[in-house]
């Protein structure tokens, strides 16, 4: 069932991380201040910390300290983000989709990036994990980065009415993101929200997309704004209906 409200406003940052992990939550927080106004939130994947494979105990720790902090300050809005965490002796890198001061959904990463080094570094998650979930009577999913790629994912999150995609996504294959995001959007009839970083190496291409295919995206920009409309998908659903 849609959300009974007809908008929801969305906010994609497109954000460069820093070596020194406390800036880059310093400068998330900024933004949460400035946008409190804005019902969702998607940050760029592992923004807080990025791959810093050298330090991983050390981006564990601070990522947790991060939640708490985050926890605290968030209320009304849906912040998602992804963060390197401990999970007994391994690293993984879980999603979170934090609400009225709780973390209301958690989800590891499950296709991990060989060219990246991930899979060497970092446990995936359990593929059956990657599903709807709801909040406020708005059906939700997630696809973390990679995992865009591959069609039988697109398939245990259909019926979603908006997908979030915080993304670390190459420079290199930038078209490839641009694609794919759209793809989904107008194969599942739902808004997909992309947060991509804006590092140098990579492809910024944060977007927000509606089931029509329209994209707003702006690569000069660190911050997105956008409106999720509930009559759009409504409105496509009616109108090509594909079940």
């Amino acid at each position: 069932m849609l959300k009974m409200l007809n908008k929801m406003e969305v906010l994609a940052l497109q954000l460069p991380s820093h070596k020194r992990y406390q800036d880059n939550l310093n400068t998330l927080l900024k933004y949460l201040r400035i946008h409190k106004e804005k019902d969702i939130v998607v940050v760029p994947e592992v923004y807080l910390t990025a791959y810093d494979y050298e330090h991983l105990s050390t981006a564990a720790k601070f990522s947790l300290k991060a939640l708490k902090i985050l926890k605290r300050v968030v209320d009304e809005q849906i912040v998602v983000l992804t963060l390197i965490l401990e999970n007994g002796d391994d690293f993984v890198n879980q999603a979170v989709a934090i609400h009225k001061h709780k973390v209301v959904h958690r989800q590891d990463k499950v296709k991990l990036f060989k060219i990246g080094d991930e899979d060497i570094y970092l446990t995936a998650g359990k593929k059956k994990k990657i599903k709807p979930f709801e909040i406020d009577g708005v059906k939700y999913a997630l696809l973390i980065c990679f995992e865009l790629r591959f069609k039988e994912l697109w398939k245990q999150i259909e019926g979603a009415d908006v997908v979030f995609v915080p993304s670390r996504w190459g420079l290199p294959r930038k078209g490839h993101l641009e694609i794919l995001s759209r793809a989904l959007a107008v194969m599942n009839q739902c808004y997909v929200i992309v947060s991509n970083s804006s590092d140098t190496d990579m492809a910024s291409s944060s977007s927000i997309i509606s089931p029509n295919g329209n994209v707003t995206t702006d690569d000069t920009k660190k911050a997105l704004e956008g409106t999720i409309d509930f009559r759009e998908i409504k409105k496509m659903r009616r109108y090509i209906v594909l079940d």
